[in-house]
């Protein structure tokens, strides 16, 4: 659960954060599948900046003590330095788990 409010407030800070010129800024591209409870989720989406974002969410032990959402995903964007940063993530029973790479 603890992994879960950590990725909202993540996801939200994200969301809130305020761009250079945000008026110039669409989606390209976007895709959900959203099975809210039963098997999972996953989206998917594009800026004309360049951002980009991908997760999937995946119910497992269903019905067990052991129950738990395992997130898998990434998000990559283009620093002011000109170089893409990517953050590909695991959130799942032990934790949130990033692994950063700039290219």
């Amino acid at each position: 659960m603890k992994t879960i409010i950590f990725l909202a407030i993540m996801c939200a800070a994200v969301i809130a954060a305020p761009q250079q010129h945000p008026n110039e800024i669409t989606i390209v591209r976007q895709e959900e599948n959203n099975n809210i409870g039963v098997d999972g989720y996953h989206y998917s989406y594009e800026q004309s900046d360049g951002q980009k974002k991908e997760e999937t969410g995946e119910l497992q032990n269903q019905g067990t003590e052991q129950e738990t959402i395992v997130v898998r995903g990434f998000f990559s964007f283009m620093g002011a330095d000109g170089k893409t940063y990517k953050v590909e993530y695991t959130a799942d029973a032990d934790g949130f788990h990033p692994v950063v790479s700039v290219a």
